[in-house]
């Protein structure tokens, strides 16, 4: 059996930079057409920009706050066959330079759930089962429910926010603990994970549903998104590990080498960081992101090294470090560690 049934991970999930100018341009090299696309001005604060094919185009939300979603018209404009058209709008398209982090869903699905039996309320979405990745649009009901989420297999990432309503963001994490569908974890903040059924019932996800329960942040009475995702050997990486403030940092096995790492700090206040090779292709790799402030990028001090089968810290920072706090990480690869050819990857 192949090590891994995804030779090209760039197929499904690619990191763009590009310079923007302040008016309209096309921009092409993610290798698909994306269906999640998520862009951060890099040399300047200003607030992360989040769009979707499910939603539509012009159709923004942002990871650093609780803001509804907006409609910028001078935003993205339009999903390509080879990456998308945006607009002028300084949050896309300003005098900066930008990183686009690109996926790929694919394959719309509905789901009449008084017809299927499959969950409580309804759903509709697009879902790539080979990446293991399906974006899931549904309108709360302030009760407990249960939904479709697209894929074949259980979920070990659930990303969740109001469209409707000024509303936190919910974050699922399979890494957070062994009952992790107990507790929850804020994108738009640095907070540590908390512990309440009101997020997801206390109820683990299955391979066609997963359960929200009364928390605004999941369930508003209103249009809802979620970004789901499921564990792909050589590809995706959804885990956790334990800090140790430490120089020589504990090295995370993932089985391919990344392309991009996003971590929290569960026990402590700490921001989220991404990293990516796009970037900062070399090591250390050291150019973070913090998806809950709009802050520019910054040179983290020996940040992580990017390795052939995972990643490695370089730092004493408590974000991505902290002292036998748990760590949880979501990564994408670059290269598989062992190819279905039996090509092994090799280290920068």
């Amino acid at each position: 059996m192949a090590y891994t049934t995804i030779d090209k991970p760039s197929d499904h999930f690619n990191n763009k930079i590009y310079t923007g100018n302040a008016s309209s341009q096309s921009f092409t090299g993610v290798g698909f057409q994306p269906d999640w696309v998520w862009i951060k001005r890099r040399g300047s604060a200003e607030g992360h920009s989040i769009f979707d094919s499910v939603r539509g185009v012009q159709k923004r939300i942002v990871s650093n706050n609780n803001e509804a979603e907006l409609t910028f018209t001078t935003s993205l404009t339009a999903f390509n066959s080879d990456g998308f058209t945006l607009g002028g709008n300084d949050t896309v398209n300003g005098s900066d330079t930008y990183v686009a982090w690109n996926w790929k869903a694919g394959t719309s699905f509905t789901n009449d759930a008084s017809s299927t039996g499959i969950g409580t309320i309804d759903s509709t979405g697009s879902a790539n089962d080979t990446a293991g990745f399906s974006i899931c649009s549904y309108t709360g009901t302030g009760s407990v429910a249960t939904i479709k989420h697209g894929l074949s297999t259980v979920p070990n990432v659930i990303i969740t926010k109001s469209r409707a309503n000024n509303e936190n963001w919910g974050f699922l994490h399979s890494g957070i603990n062994t009952d992790y569908w107990t507790d929850y974890l804020i994108l738009n903040t640095s907070a540590s994970s908390g512990d309440s059924a009101e997020y997801y019932n206390d109820t683990a996800p299955t391979s066609s549903i997963f359960t929200v329960g009364t928390a605004d942040a999941t369930n508003d009475a209103a249009s809802m998104i979620s970004y789901i995702f499921s564990e792909r050997k050589g590809y995706s990486k959804f885990g956790s590990y334990t800090g140790n403030n430490n120089a020589e940092g504990p090295f995370i096995y993932t089985g391919f080498k990344p392309a991009f790492v996003l971590i929290k700090n569960t026990a402590d206040s700490a921001d989220w960081t991404i990293n990516d090779t796009a970037r900062d292709p070399g090591n250390v790799n050291n150019l973070r992101l913090f998806p809950n402030t709009s802050g520019a990028e910054n040179s983290g001090s020996n940040s992580m090294d990017m390795l052939s089968n995972g990643f490695k810290l370089r730092s004493t920072d408590g974000g991505n470090n902290g002292s036998s706090h748990v760590m949880i990480y979501m990564a994408f690869a670059e290269a598989p560690l062992v190819a279905s050819n039996f090509v092994p990857a090799t280290a920068r």
